[in-house]
């Protein structure tokens, strides 16, 4: 017994070990193509997503973030990003540990915050994490509570459904970058988004999996509402990127058009919520005929694709 607990201790302090050792690389990889990123300024500022890389992030979102922070003149080294799942992969996580920029990260689920809480990052950076379901009536009650007001860094929304509806309600905070999610199957040309529901689950919206989120052309019209460039999206097409007007400096601004770039993932599911693997157009299929909402006649219609 006493050989089989020795066994198991020492493979945990070898699991430890190896665990630290792939994140130092990941940081010391993310310093490396950060320095690679400065000295190729002038193309990125024509098309951001060749500084994407990444680090912690699902996509190339790490560059991109990355390359703003640096660009970009007197930004507060704070962040919120809610939608973090359990963070393990999230668009903030390389600010946090390779920037040593504070944040407030929120996701709905009890278990992804417990297990955030319980990683050394934890206590190693300053970061709240708060089990919370986003709505558009909380979401500045939970910032203000949280001590998040006024001037921010950066802001990343990707909740998979009021995503819209979310960032218009925030008034608490004045962030210079923005991140939100985008459904590009909605397309370039559509202001559309999903019909407000505080309770909304983009899993139980509807049965394909597809029916969620905003469409670029209407996150744009917000982000000028609100006094934000479009400089482009990610390479994967789910990613939008604003920047707040006064402190755009050379960056380029887009037309939705320009800035679009459709989306490749085959997550489509039949009624039994089996994926599909459907391709290309075939996508939008099980979208036909369902009710959106359409952002610049604030009225409900069908989707025709």
């Amino acid at each position: 017994m006493f050989g089989i607990k020795t066994f198991f201790k020492k493979n945990r302090a070898q699991m430890s070990n190896l665990k630290h050792e792939i994140i130092f690389n990941r940081l010391t990889l993310g310093k490396l193509l950060e320095r690679d990123n400065i000295n190729n300024t002038a193309a990125i500022l024509a098309d951001i997503q060749k500084s994407e890389f990444k680090i912690f992030s699902q996509w190339g979102d790490d560059g991109i973030i990355n390359f703003l922070i640096n660009y970009l003149d007197d930004i507060p080294k704070t962040f919120v990003e809610f939608g973090v799942e359990n963070y393990t992969e999230s668009n903030t996580r390389f600010l946090l540990i390779n920037n040593n920029w504070s944040g407030l990260i929120m996701d709905g689920s009890d278990d992804n915050i417990a297990f955030v809480k319980s990683e050394n990052l934890f206590w190693q950076q300053n970061l709240t994490a708060i089990a919370d379901f986003i709505t558009a009536e909380n979401i500045d009650n939970l910032l203000i509570n949280n001590g998040f007001i006024g001037e921010l860094g950066l802001l990343h929304i990707d909740i998979d459904g009021n995503d819209y509806w979310v960032w218009k309600a925030i008034k608490a905070v004045d962030p210079i970058i923005v991140i939100v999610e985008y459904n590009s199957l909605f397309g370039a040309d559509n202001p559309w988004t999903t019909l407000y529901d505080p309770s909304f689950v983009r899993t139980k919206s509807h049965y394909s999996n597809l029916l969620y989120g905003t469409s670029l052309l209407s996150i744009c019209d917000l982000a000028a509402e609100k006094g934000y460039g479009f400089i482009g999206c990610n390479s994967n097409g789910n990613n939008a990127y604003f920047v707040r007007k006064d402190k755009l400096k050379d960056l380029r601004e887009l037309t939705v058009t320009d800035g679009y770039v459709k989306s490749q993932f085959s997550e489509g599911r039949d009624k039994d919520g089996n994926l599909v693997f459907a391709r290309g157009e075939e996508r939008l299929i099980p979208l036909q005929g369902l009710d959106i909402y359409n952002t610049r006649t604030e009225k409900i219609e069908k989707i025709q694709l």
